[in-house]
């Protein structure tokens, strides 16, 4: 059985009792002893990035919704790698977070594609054992990532 850890991804059982959660699919951002954090890749929105930030009038790249926490903070994974300061790898090629100012500035240049970034408004984040318990409780499958 696979165990927890960041790039993996999180496939959510019909019996998690969370409806947050249903038909989900969670990649790993981070996991310690202490959280796992993750997105959920499957809810997309209407939103456009264009219209929670004005900084990027004319950016139309879509909004998922990340998770349950801190909803009005966006987050991005990105294959832009060394490009972005203050990335962290989270999978061979793929990267969480970083200088947001400096996604900006490239998306307003025109030297990002859709398929190089997503946007995600909020989080899935879990205290200590929670993720853990969730999973013995048959929750969610973990599964390798090919992303």
């Amino acid at each position: 059985m696979l165990t927890i850890k960041k790039g993996r991804l999180l496939i959510s059982e019909p019996s998690l009792s969370d409806p947050t959660f249903f038909k989900s699919v969670v990649l790993i951002t981070h996991h310690s002893a202490d959280e796992s954090i993750g997105l959920v890749l499957n809810q997309g929105t209407k939103i456009n990035l264009n219209e929670i930030l004005n900084d990027i009038p004319l950016s139309d790249f879509p909004v998922y919704i990340g998770g349950p926490v801190e909803k009005n903070a966006v987050q991005f994974i990105h294959t832009l790698g060394d490009m972005i300061s203050n990335t962290k790898e989270i999978a061979k090629g793929l990267y969480w977070g970083g200088d947001f100012d400096k996604i900006l500035e490239l998306i307003t240049e025109n030297k990002i594609s859709k398929n190089q970034i997503r946007f995600f408004a909020g989080y899935s984040g879990w205290g200590e054992d929670q993720l853990n318990n969730e999973i013995r409780e048959n929750g969610w499958i973990i599964h390798e990532s090919n992303v």
